[in-house]
């Protein structure tokens, strides 16, 4: 009992930056608006350096894991997300009357690339705490279905972060005008700044159990690797499919709401309607949260996983004109009841079904890694990358087809996750030794 108590404070702070995490990522899409009212192909372009940076940090992260332990990684990473903030802030002050180069005849000024550079530095920093938190609350759990409970909890308080940002960031911005800047949101940067300030303070103060940093290292000999183990393979594979499923969905529906309903009021029900998807992801990790004590993760995959194709494939098949009144939220009209196709419905419920994804398939994949475990963690965060991939190409499905057909791209992505719960997470790698 003593062992369990004394990990309090290290699983607070681990779920603790598990929502800072969501906090600083959820900034990039809203601040597009800023940035698409001065250049309209720039909406998505800093979301885009977030993920780029994934895959570069991906694997570095994982070293860094094995060779400086969680603790001094974690510290890199704040700092690293302080300067972000700091970079970010300064696109405020600096480069505004100055063109680096023009795009369609179009110049492009200073400020908005000193800000991409934020953005990219940020998201070095948000790869590197997910490399740290999602292994460190697996062990804190001693893995199996504690584990994936903790894991859960940290996503919970991830998804209201991810949910309460861009209404922060869009009540500061308010209406998008001419004079809209970045300037507008500076007092979300200082407090970001701060956040990451305190988290600094905090964690160099605690002590944080460090499993494999006394273990003995390779010395290259080693014939074996995480990419040893078959289900951590094809964990892999099916996170980075996740990954593209849960930003793809919303992502798109936001877009097919928009234009079914045309211009003015369509962009703001599309993001309103998008926003409660966010919502239900909380939801659903809170209910996992609860039952991940007695209900393995694997039944909690593969449930959710059949649960989303009924979803997705219900919402494909509706008609447009069967129409529902859905609850949403926009800065200009606060709370209120929107008029819908019904198929957004069903898509906004997936929200309930991908919340419980990424914990699961990585409580999964890295079950029975022991030593090889930080490696496998820097692995996953170079796939994050799919939640840039998958919804350009289902964007792309989109514009030669149509909305609705593009989400057969996503039933597939959920049926490879379906038949990674059933089979592919399965370890037939036991032969290989791990301590």
């Amino acid at each position: 009992m003593e062992k369990k108590q004394s990990f309090i404070v290290p699983i607070v702070v681990m779920i603790f930056i598990f929502a800072m995490i969501s906090f600083v990522t959820n900034m990039a899409a809203p601040f597009g608006n800023i940035w698409k009212n001065h250049y309209e192909w720039a909406g998505m372009l800093g979301n885009l350096m977030n993920f780029l940076a994934y895959l570069i940090m991906g694997i570095p992260a994982g070293k860094m894991l094995s060779k400086i332990g969680y603790k001094r990684t974690a510290l890199v990473a704040l700092a690293v997300g302080f300067i972000g903030m700091v970079v970010q802030y300064l696109s405020s002050l600096v480069g505004a009357e100055t063109a680096t180069f023009s795009v369609k005849g179009e110049p492009v000024m200073l400020n908005f690339l000193i800000y991409l550079l934020g953005a990219f530095i940020c998201g070095f920093c948000v790869c590197m705490l997910n490399t740290v938190v999602n292994p460190m609350l697996n062990t804190l759990g001693g893995g199996g279905n504690r584990g994936n409970q903790l894991i859960q909890t940290g996503g919970t308080l991830n998804s209201l972060t991810g949910t309460l940002t861009p209404l922060l960031v869009g009540a500061m911005i308010g209406q998008v005008t001419d004079s809209t800047a970045m300037s507008d949101v500076s007092p979300l940067l200082f407090i970001a700044m701060g956040v990451f300030a305190v988290a600094f303070v905090i964690i160099l103060c605690v002590k944080i159990p460090e499993p494999n940093l006394n273990r003995s290292q390779s010395d290259g000999k080693d014939k074996y690797s995480a990419w040893s183990f078959r289900h951590l393979v094809l964990g892999v594979i099916a996170i980075f499919f996740y990954v593209g499923i849960e930003v793809g969905i919303p992502a798109e529906l936001n877009f097919y709401l928009t234009d079914i309903d045309g211009k003015g009021t369509g962009a703001a029900i599309g993001g309103a309607i998008a926003a409660v998807y966010w919502l239900l992801m909380m939801v659903g990790r809170a209910a996992s949260t609860a039952i991940s004590s007695k209900v393995s993760t694997r039944k909690q995959l593969t449930f959710v996983a059949m649960l989303a194709i009924v979803f997705v494939v219900v919402a494909i098949c509706l008609p447009s004109s069967i129409r529902i009144s859905m609850p949403g939220y926009s800065v200009a009209d606060g709370f209120k009841m929107f008029s819908v196709p019904v198929s957004a419905l069903f898509l906004v419920l997936c929200g309930l079904c991908t919340s419980l994804m990424w914990g699961g398939i990585f409580n999964l994949s890295v079950e029975g890694l022991g030593k090889y475990t930080e490696q496998a963690s820097g692995i996953f965060m170079m796939m994050v990358v799919g939640g840039g991939v998958m919804p350009f190409i289902q964007d792309q499905i989109a514009r030669v087809s149509t909305y609705m057909t593009s989400y057969w791209l996503v039933v597939a992505m959920l049926a490879y996750i379906l038949f990674y719960a059933l089979v592919g997470s399965k370890n037939v790698n036991k032969d290989i030794p791990v301590e």
